[in-house]
């Protein structure tokens, strides 16, 4: 299952620097956190193109609204913000939160806007209805690192770096009921879950990746590059993409079985976040380099 370009880098405007990626397969839009320069990226995912960027403050997480095509979006000067893409306005933010906040979720189901306070201690948790906080989710350790969404029970799976573990937070006591270590990774950054599965799906700074049960059994691991960041998952393929060091790696989530590489590529040095758009199959990257800032898509072949 090799990767191909899709086409040649794209350069974005103004030179700094990206955090992460989401996309929104049914409007052919790819998002990113141009973190430095304070505003969104939003990337025609057909032509590849920048169709503009919205200024909303020094964002880090990116989280898609299926429903309503919204992004949301939260920033380190301790807001989460509400944009429309088709305006590129900032339609909303909730402010003074009590943290900065690095990588966010949305839960659908029940309006929930989950915001990990960065390098820090709890999860904000935001009615997107609203954009109220309605309240916190108090965390161990203190590097809560990126989260996912149960989406059957609605729990919340949250890395927690520092501590090589990962917390399930019940959506509506907003408490963590159950600590899960995972002794085969070190300082876990990116975290996706597989429902049909049942795997927490875990990235390292080691070079491990492992998929394990939500009690804590380990399926398997799988060796792959060191300091892996975004990790992205296709859920109707059960394919993972993951980005760092300098390159994107592909894995099959397996039912019984450790997840096995079915892609490499070497790309940017400087890349280290990324999506999958799941209706196209193809993987988007952006970053940072001396001479300006790109975006990239790669294809996955069968």
């Amino acid at each position: 299952m090799p990767l191909s370009a899709v086409a040649p880098p794209v350069r974005v405007p103004i030179r700094s620097g990206f955090d992460y990626v989401a996309v929104d397969p049914q409007r052919h839009r790819v998002y990113a956190a141009h973190t430095a320069s304070e505003a969104l990226t939003i990337v025609d995912s057909q032509s590849g193109k920048v169709l503009g960027q919205v200024e909303v403050g020094p964002l880090h997480g990116v989280a898609v609204d299926e429903a309503t095509g919204h992004v949301f979006t939260g920033q380190s000067d301790q807001s989460v913000a509400e944009i429309d893409p088709v305006t590129m306005k900032v339609l909303r933010t909730a402010d003074d939160l009590g943290g900065p906040v690095d990588a966010i979720a949305y839960d659908p189901s029940n309006g929930h806007i989950y915001a990990d306070e960065d390098d820090g201690t709890c999860i904000f948790v935001i009615d997107a209805k609203t954009l109220k906080s309605i309240g916190t989710v108090t965390l161990p350790g203190h590097k809560p690192e990126y989260l996912s969404i149960n989406p059957v029970t609605h729990q919340v799976y949250q890395n927690i770096a520092n501590l090589n573990e990962f917390v399930i937070v019940d959506p509506t006591t907003l408490k963590v009921t159950k600590t899960v270590a995972t002794p085969d990774i070190k300082n876990n950054h990116p975290l996706q879950y597989d429902p049909s599965f049942g795997h927490v799906l875990i990235g390292g700074a080691n070079g491990i990746f492992a998929a394990y049960e939500t009690n804590g059994t380990l399926v398997g691991k799988t060796p792959i590059q060191a300091r892996v960041d975004q990790c992205n998952l296709d859920r109707s393929a059960h394919v993972i993409a993951c980005a760092g060091s300098g390159m994107i790696t592909v894995l099959r989530d397996n039912a019984h079985a450790a997840p096995s590489i079915v892609a490499q590529m070497r790309i940017a040095s400087e890349a280290h976040t990324l999506a999958i758009d799941a209706a196209t199959k193809t993987v988007w990257t952006v970053w940072a380099q001396h001479d300006g800032d790109f975006v990239q898509g790669f294809k996955i072949s069968p």
